[in-house]
């Protein structure tokens, strides 16, 4: 093999492959910031939920304690009112 196909070859051959491993390197950066974006979407949608859920338990908490309080109030109310039952003959 002399030098000139050896230089014939690397030069058909070289350029493909090491576009090919260009290429490949670029797709590897931007796969590696689609999962840092994705990471990042999912950290904030986790984020989002844990809030939302702390305000849903805030007003159930709140929802509780008002009706708690409603409900000793009509107590008292009806412990001042003093119900006669009578039998109904028929």
């Amino acid at each position: 093999m002399n030098i000139k196909t050896l230089l014939d070859l690397l030069v058909n051959q070289g350029f493909p492959i090491a576009l090919s491993i260009l290429l490949i390197f670029r797709i590897d950066k931007f796969m590696q910031e689609i999962v840092i974006a994705q990471k990042e979407g999912y950290r904030q949608v986790l984020e989002n939920t844990k809030e939302i859920r702390n305000t849903i338990t805030t007003l159930n908490q709140q929802n509780r304690e008002y009706y708690s309080l409603r409900f000793s109030k009509v107590q008292k109310e009806l412990t001042g009112i003093n119900v006669e039952l009578v039998k109904i003959e028929g």
